[in-house]
């Protein structure tokens, strides 16, 4: 007796391939008879993880696309204040709440109150409109924010989405005031009199006889030089973000997890 031939892999995934049709002709054809398991043609591997992706993936690769291509790393922005910053935009967008289109703020709390951690960003056209300081509650830290709250009296800043709404003149000069999103994280930002206002404690000067910029009552305070530029821009219901590496706010937001 021969010894037996050992058959490659590609051999025996060739026979197995026309097994079904060597089989078929040589029996009659039984036009009742289903197709063999064996022989339904396989989905590629290479095909079926796209396939199967979540809208919620492709949202944050779009967000890394964006990001990459208007450089935002050489401007300082963290990948993952902006991809969740387009996360909740893209949802906000979906959902019709958005008036003003095309205007993304982010206050990145992730960074020291010594940066200019807030940008406005054209996501339209892909352009970085402004960057500037932008101050955080002064119960929420020093240099740097670490704790956050959406309770009256906290004097804490308080994370989430927001959409601008009208202005006013008040004790600050011109200010603008913003509607938080988030049940239990910023919606009490209207009882809170959070807003967007002009002061002379953030910005450079301020910087020059100060470690760290000053720090405000829970409002995103922004240098004064620069307050009518900037809320002129963004006010009229465009998507206003703070950010910070929360563990309980970015496991809990709707918006991030919808």
């Amino acid at each position: 007796m021969r010894p037996l031939k050992s058959v490659s892999t590609t051999g025996l995934i060739a026979m197995l391939l026309i097994a079904p049709v060597l089989i078929s002709g040589n029996r009659p054809e039984n036009p009742e008879k289903k197709m063999p398991f064996f022989a339904i043609p396989a989905v590629s591997a290479t095909i079926l993880p796209e396939a199967i992706k979540s809208t919620r993936d492709l949202i944050v690769e779009e967000a890394q696309t964006v990001y990459a291509e208007m450089d935002l790393k050489r401007v300082g922005l963290s990948e993952k204040a902006f991809t969740y910053a387009w996360q909740g935009y893209k949802q906000l967008l979906e959902g019709g709440r958005i008036y003003k289109k095309g205007i993304l703020t982010i206050c990145d709390f992730s960074q020291s109150s010594r940066r200019r951690r807030m940008y406005v960003v054209d996501v339209e056209n892909q352009k970085l409109l402004m960057q500037t300081f932008v101050a955080h509650g002064r119960n929420s830290g020093g240099e740097y924010a670490r704790r956050f709250s959406n309770s009256p009296e906290s004097h804490k800043s308080s994370l989430g989405f927001y959409i601008t709404r009208n202005t006013y003149f008040g004790g600050h000069g011109l200010a603008l005031n913003i509607e938080g999103l988030e049940k239990g994280f910023n919606d009490k930002a209207d009882a809170r009199n959070i807003v967007v206002h002009g002061s002379r404690y953030v910005g450079v000067n301020h910087l020059r006889n100060n470690p760290f910029n000053g720090r405000s009552y829970g409002c995103p305070a922004i240098p004064a030089k620069e307050t009518k530029k900037i809320i002129h821009t963004i006010k009229g219901g465009s998507v206003f973000f703070i950010y910070h590496p929360t563990k309980d706010y970015l496991e809990r937001s709707t918006l991030l997890n919808g």
